[in-house]
């Protein structure tokens, strides 16, 4: 488990592989510049709600990861966490989708 950390107080833990791929599409919109709303639901511990941020260029981030290997990056998962990232609604984590593709050893460059 690893987890997300905006402007130093909002948290939340996410999976390593989903983590890594959350940092593929977040890092690119804002290498782009896009502003961009990023949802996620909390844990019953911390009140089973929601909790969205505001993601921009100047926002304090940090990823991290609790394993020490590099997932594969599944195309088709980035794909779908970027149309949503695309979305009025923002940025949400999706359930990975199937990837058939050749290279299943690629490592996630952020």
């Amino acid at each position: 488990m690893g987890k997300f950390i905006y402007e130093g107080s909002v948290r939340v833990e996410i999976e390593d592989r989903a983590l890594a791929h959350l940092q593929v599409v977040i890092s690119n919109k804002l290498r782009r510049g896009e502003a961009f709303q990023f949802t996620w639901r909390d844990d019953a511990s911390v009140g089973d709600g929601r909790t969205s941020v505001w993601m921009h260029a100047h926002a304090s981030l940090v990823f991290k990861y609790y394993g020490s290997r590099t997932p594969a990056v599944n195309p088709a998962w980035l794909d779908a966490l970027a149309y949503t990232a695309n979305s009025t609604s923002g940025l949400h984590l999706v359930s990975e989708p199937a990837h058939n593709g050749a290279d299943e050893t690629a490592e996630v460059v952020p």
